[in-house]
C-alpha cells in the first residue's frame, strides 16, 4: 500500500481480539526493500499487525536506502546524518500514520530493525519513547549523532530491547554493537547483546531467539 507517507506491506494479525492490535513495524537495511524482513511475518507471532515499510531512496540498480552511505578514499564510509534524521522524523510520522489508518494500539509499538534499520530503531525510540515499547535491534548500532536522549530518564522505563549482532560481521563490526549496551544503561535501560557465529544476517538462532523474547513482551 502507498496511501500512507511509505509504501509498506501488510500482514493483519491470525487471532481476533476485542483490543486494538498491537504494532510490530520492520524496517530493512541498506539496499533492501520492504519484501526482505517481510518474509519473517508468517513466523511472528499471531497477534501483532505487522506492517514492513520501504526506505524512500532508490539505489541502483535496486533496493533502497533510509539514507545515503558514502565511501571516500581519503575519509572512508560515512553516513549521511542528516539524511537520517529526516528518515527518523519519516518513521516517527509514519507510526502515527499507520496506527490511525488500521486503528492500531499507540501504546504497544515494536520496531524491528535489520542494519540501516536497526540504528533509525534506535534513533526514533530513543529520541520519542512516548512511542515505542519494544526495539529489536539487527546488526546496528547507536548513531548518536542522529539521537536526542531524553533528560527524563523515566521516559523510557517502559522500554525493552533485543540486540542481536553477527561475530563476523563484516559490513558492522560486531565491536559497534557491543557499544549498545553501555549507552543504554545511562539510559537506565537494561539490555544484552546476543552475539551469533555469523556475517551480516540474521541466523537461524538469532530468529528463534527474537521470536520467543516478542512472545514474552507481546
Amino acid at each position: 500500500m502507498s496511501t500512507l507517507s511509505l509504501e509498506h506491506l501488510i500482514q493483519k494479525p491470525r487471532v481476533q481480539s476485542d483490543s486494538k492490535p498491537p504494532l510490530l513495524l520492520l524496517l530493512h537495511g541498506y539496499g533492501s526493500n520492504e519484501q526482505d524482513l517481510f518474509s519473517f511475518a508468517p513466523e511472528l507471532p499471531d497477534n501483532y499487525f505487522v506492517i514492513s515499510a520501504k526506505a524512500p531512496l532508490p539505489m541502483q540498480p535496486y533496493g533502497n536506502a533510509w539514507y545515503t552511505i558514502h565511501w571516500d578514499a581519503t575519509d572512508g564510509k560515512w553516513s549521511d546524518d542528516d539524511e537520517a534524521i529526516a528518515a527518523r522524523e519519516l518513521i516517527s510520522n509514519f507510526i502515527d500514520e499507520a496506527v490511525a489508518a488500521y486503528d492500531l494500539d499507540a501504546t504497544h509499538v515494536t520496531l524491528l530493525g535489520f542494519s540501516q534499520g536497526c540504528i533509525l530503531s534506535y534513533a526514533v525510540a530513543l529520541t520519542y519513547p512516548e512511542k515505542i515499547k519494544n526495539i529489536i535491534g539487527l546488526s546496528g548500532y547507536v548513531n548518536e549523532a542522529i539521537t536526542k536522549p531524553k533528560t527524563d530518564l523515566s521516559k523510557y522505563e517502559h522500554l525493552s530491547v533485543f540486540s542481536s549482532h553477527g561475530t563476523v560481521d563484516q559490513v558492522i563490526p560486531v565491536d559497534a554493537a557491543r557499544k549498545i549496551s553501555a549507552y543504554l544503561a545511562d539510559l537506565n535501560i537494561e539490555v544484552k547483546l546476543n552475539e551469533y557465529p555469523v556475517g551480516h544476517g540474521v541466523a537461524p538462532q538469532n530468529f528463534y531467539d527474537l521470536k520467543d523474547w516478542l512472545l514474552k513482551h507481546a
